[in-house]
């Protein structure tokens, strides 16, 4: 009985029990947790094989490294490298997770996410973008490579008890890295950024609601329009057409349901002035990326410097170079360039499912079978079949129980092409010519890249390919068998939406729509930004000259717009004479607001509340059973409110006895608003925004409490300029002037290392939410300055 209770034993601690770890190697004192309370290394020698000549690596008071090496291919070997030491396991698991992967780790109950992932073609679009390498640029396929060799490289130093902390947690351990998990880390990006669409949900409201409804709630221009190209710029430059609108019917099918989407909040603001607006006289550029507030943190800062280029800013492991920064020449950043880069075709089959209808013709249908390994289970495969317009995402096996159809995605993110090249090439940049080239390579997600020089030029391109659409198209889902419904050509590079040193000194984006209705082509989103955008624009138009002073209080800007456009309209137009005491309490304080979200105000709370019971009032049309429905967006429906309140789609489905206006709802929805907030009042003590709110970073394993960050006191929210939601923000705060060198400032939500046990782990967290950053430390040669406080020597391997 002792041996079977001793076997037993042994057993229980050596295997993992559903989600809990072996707990005999997770709390072994060799190999365990404990071996993960350590020091980040940051000096001495490393050999690493493959270099080609040393590499000097200073780390700053930050854990900031600045890489010195002699050459391209040791850099990015370099950088493989160190990314690999400080954030290994997120390297690793956000390609998982790209790719379908996640049942390998974590076993049946992410099947059906890994089928999506894969029916959506992550892998798909990763292997085209290899092959267009391998095709037309070895080049940069060769650095994508050093950069796997560099990971690899700190793979091969590991013993198990060196592992991440989440490796233990799960009970596996790191698999070689290899160029197609920085093409899977890129299609991450371009699912997070341009994989949003609402053309099946459009084609369900469109059957549900006629075409004069539809076209009032989902308009391809807003009343207001500030874009993000200047209204007064010239197009007449462009002399290649848009398409003609061709004699096609829209596909009036009811969908039930639709694969996960990522966050519609992924966003971002940029901006540039010219050194004529400039206190110093000289240009200054910021770029906050709106993303979720994860820990780690998405972002990985680096300086990245050989003999011919020197640049420093924010990375994302798994991908080269700097990604938003600047180098001693010129500044860069991004936003998210929304656009409709995805649509969707009915697919008509022959019997058997080999074929499918196209032109009148039967064209043969390819196979992909994904072959899903499940953890503790046998494998699972999915047939995918493949038409010229992409992967069949819905079909009898897939969310569809249509034997003869399904609906194929046309997706940018499938094209191939070469987007690392992008940042390469911006990262050796000398002036705007050179940013232009660079730019040339990027395919998608489409981005609004910001610029500055310091020979004193500011600019902002909207790059991506961009299919020239016939008016309308990809609204709705369309016959996969007209070949008129096809992409019929892209709008060349040169023609993409772009101004350089406008008259008014500034150029700025945040994710508005990009151009206004005299720009020649089909440019439409489901739901552009219009808040954020007004706010800076104003900004940059109320006075003369800016300082780095001015572009830090921008940032963290809390004036709610949204608010301050309905709110006294629905307090003028309710009728309040029925409200309680304690509703008067709260009608008076949100009368007293003064529409700023900081954290100590109570009136942010009070209108989240408010106006959160009056949307689902307003659209409950859109909650149908079984039937994939997205109501209007913010901007349209407060529209809406003010213009239309009497229209039909007001009255509240459930009551038959009655019609109700918007004035109707503004009362229900405060009452119901009123009672929420005193019952958070009775949870929490108050409703004051920062408690209310409760802004947090999450570790990427679902928030596990231990490697998370609660309750972080940050004001903000959606569609003001700091756009600090619950879990969602600025990611990265960069401010450059354009001296020479360049000098900047920066910040993000997080720390450099991946270890929780490090305290480098969350160490910017509280200055982020401050408003406060840190100086980056632009080194111009390898040699250290006072801000280092440690060298490590990469060496080749003899």
């Amino acid at each position: 009985m002792s041996f079977v209770f001793t076997i037993g034993i042994f057993f229980v601690l050596n295997t993992k029990l559903g989600a809990i770890p072996p707990i005999g190697k997770f709390l072994n004192p060799y190999s365990g947790i404990w071996q993960n309370e350590t020091t980040e290394s940051i000096e001495g020698i490393v050999s690493i094989p493959g270099l080609k000549d040393k590499v000097t690596v200073h780390y700053d008071e930050q854990l900031i490294p600045h890489v010195f090496a002699q050459n391209e291919s040791d850099l990015y070997k370099a950088q493989g490298y160190l990314t690999a030491k400080h954030r290994l396991w997120q390297l690793e698991f956000q390609t998982f997770a790209a790719a379908g992967r996640l049942s390998e780790i974590i076993g049946e109950k992410a099947l059906n996410y890994d089928r999506t992932e894969r029916r959506r073609g992550m892998g798909y679009g990763a292997d085209q973008a290899i092959a267009y390498m391998e095709k037309l640029d070895k080049e940069t396929l060769s650095y994508i490579q050093d950069y796997a060799d560099g990971v690899n490289a700190y793979i091969k130093q590991l013993k198990p008890e060196d592992y991440p902390v989440e490796y233990k947690l799960l009970d596996y351990q790191p698999e070689a890295w290899t160029p197609k998990k920085t093409a899977l880390l890129l299609m991450y990006m371009t699912k997070m950024l341009a994989g949003y669409d609402d053309d099946l949900e459009n084609t369900n409201a469109l059957r549900l609601l006629g075409k004069e409804n539809f076209d009032l709630l989902f308009p391809d221009y807003f009343d207001i329009t500030d874009p993000v190209i200047p209204k007064e710029t010239d197009w007449s430059f462009i002399d290649v057409p848009q398409t003609p609108l061709p004699n096609s019917q829209t596909v009036l099918d009811t969908i039930t349901e639709t694969i996960s989407k990522p966050n519609p909040d992924n966003g971002s603001n940029n901006w540039a002035v010219s050194g004529d607006k400039s206190t110093t006289g000289n240009p200054i550029l910021a770029n906050d990326p709106h993303l979720g507030l994860n820990l780690p943190s998405i972002w990985f800062v680096m300086q990245l410097s050989t003999p011919n280029h020197n640049a420093f800013g924010a990375t994302i492991p798994g991908a080269l170079s700097v990604i938003s920064g600047f180098n001693q020449y010129i500044a860069w950043g991004e936003t998210n360039a929304t656009r409709d880069l995805i649509d969707w075709y009915k697919i008509e089959f022959n019997e058997d499912r080999t074929k499918y209808k196209y032109d009148g013709q039967w064209k043969d249908v390819s196979i992909r079978v994904e072959d899903i390994k499940i953890r503790g289970k046998e494998n699972y495969k999915d047939t995918v079949l493949y038409t010229h317009h992409g992967p069949v995402v819905y079909d009898k096996n897939f969310m569809s129980e249509n034997k003869r159809s399904g609906y194929a995605m046309k997706w940018i993110g499938h094209e191939g092409g070469n987007n690392q090249k992008t940042f390469i090439k911006l990262n050796k940049a000398k002036n705007y010519d050179d940013y232009v080239k660079a730019l040339k390579y990027w395919n998608a997600p489409a981005q609004n890249f910001v610029f500055a020089s310091t020979e004193g030029d500011i600019a902002l391109w909207i790059q991506g390919k961009f299919p020239n659409k016939w008016e309308g198209q990809g609204k709705f889902l369309m016959d996969g068998s007209n070949p008129e419904n096809d992409w019929q050509s892209y709008i060349p590079q040169q023609f993409n939406a772009h101004t350089k040193n406008p008259e008014r000194g500034f150029v700025s984006s945040a994710n508005q729509h990009p151009v206004d209705e005299n720009y020649p082509y089909y440019v439409f989103n489901d739901g552009y930004e219009t808040y954020r955008n007004r706010v800076i624009n104003d900004f940059f138009n109320s006075k003369e000259k800016f300082s780095v002073d001015d572009f830090k209080n921008l940032h963290n800007n809390n004036y709610n717009l949204k608010a301050s456009e309905i709110v006294p309209y629905m307090l003028a137009n309710m009728d309040a004479s029925s409200l309680s005491e304690e509703e008067k309490v709260i009608y008076n304080e949100i009368k007293a607001w003064k529409f700023n979200n900081d954290i100590d105000e109570v009136g942010p709370s009070i209108f989240r509340q408010w106006y959160g019971k009056l949307y689902n009032l307003v659209w409950d049309e859109f909650d149908v059973e079984d039937t994939a429905l997205d109501a209007p967006f913010t901007y349209q429906t407060i529209y809406l409110l003010k213009n239309h309140g009497n229209h039909e789609l007001m009255d509240i489905v459930e009551t038959k006895d009655k019609t109700e206006t918007a004035k109707d709802l503004f009362l229900i929805a405060f009452k119901e608003a009123a009672a929420r907030l005193e019952e958070i009042k009775k949870e929490r003590g108050d409703y004051k925004w920062a408690n209310y709110k409760a802004t947090y970073a999450g570790h990427l394993l679902q928030a596990l409490p231990a490697f998370s960050r609660f309750d972080i006191p940050i004001g903000g929210d959606r569609n003001i300029v700091n756009a600090t939601s619950e879990n969602h923000g600025p990611s990265w705060r960069m401010i450059v002037e354009m001296t020479s060198p360049p000098t900047a400032i920066g910040i993000y939500p997080g720390g450099q290392s991946g270890n929780p046990g490090s305290k480098y782990y969350d160490n910017f967290i509280d200055d982020w939410a401050a408003g406060k950053y840190h100086q980056l430390n632009f080194l111009q040669s390898n040699k250290a300055n006072n801000s280092i406080i440690g060298t490590q020597t990469l060496t080749p391997k003899n």
